[in-house]
C-alpha cells in the first residue's frame, strides 16, 4: 500500500510540475493565478486511493479550448463551445478587459492612425474570441496522459485504473 501510495504521490507531483512548466512555456503567465492554483490532493485509505487534481474553473477552458459561435476550427474537439449560455457571465468580458489593460494594448485606427481606447481594443479581441474561439494548449492533459502510461501495469491492473474514466473524474 505505501509503494501505490509513493507511485501516486509521485504521479501527483510530476502532473503539477509538468502543468506549470508547460504554462510558462506557452506564455499563460498572466497573473500567476491558474499557475499557482494548479494542485493535486491523495487521499488513502484501507481499500481504496483518491487522487484528485485541482486549479481555477477556467484552467480547463484554457487546457481544452473552446470553440467560437461561428467557426470551431481552432478547437475542433473541445467539448466547450461560446454562446451555449451555460458558462459564467461576463467572464470573456472581464478576462480581456483587464488582460488588455495589464498588457497595455492599443490597436491603432486604420484612418486616422490615433491610438483606440483600452474599451474599444478590448471589444474589437473579445468579439475575434468570441466568434473564433480559443486554441486548446493541452497544458495539463499533455502530461497527464503521458504520465499515466508510465505508471507500471501491475498498478493499473490491480487497481482496474481506466483513462478514460480517470480523466472524466478528474475534470469534475
Amino acid at each position: 500500500m505505501n509503494e501505490v501510495k509513493s507511485y501516486l504521490d509521485d504521479f501527483g507531483k510530476y502532473i503539477v510540475q509538468q502543468s506549470r512548466t508547460n504554462l510558462t512555456k506557452k506564455g499563460k503567465k498572466d497573473t500567476n493565478e491558474l499557475y499557482k492554483s494548479i494542485g493535486y490532493d491523495l487521499q488513502a485509505s484501507k481499500n481504496s486511493f483518491h487522487l484528485s487534481f485541482k486549479m481555477v474553473d477556467y484552467g480547463k477552458f484554457v487546457d481544452l479550448g473552446v470553440k467560437g459561435v461561428s467557426s470551431s476550427a481552432k478547437a475542433p474537439n473541445s467539448p466547450f463551445k461560446f454562446g451555449t449560455g451555460t458558462g459564467m457571465k461576463g467572464g470573456l468580458t472581464n478576462g480581456i478587459d483587464g488582460w488588455v489593460k495589464r498588457k497595455r494594448i492599443q490597436f491603432k485606427n486604420r484612418g486616422n492612425g490615433k491610438f483606440l481606447s483600452y474599451d474599444q481594443t478590448a471589444f474589437l479581441i473579445r468579439n475575434s474570441v468570441w466568434n473564433k474561439g480559443i486554441r486548446p494548449t493541452d497544458f495539463f492533459n499533455r502530461p497527464f496522459e503521458l504520465a499515466f502510461k508510465k505508471l507500471p501495469d501491475e498498478l493499473l491492473e490491480s487497481y482496474g485504473l481506466e483513462v478514460d474514466k480517470f480523466l472524466k473524474d478528474t475534470f469534475k
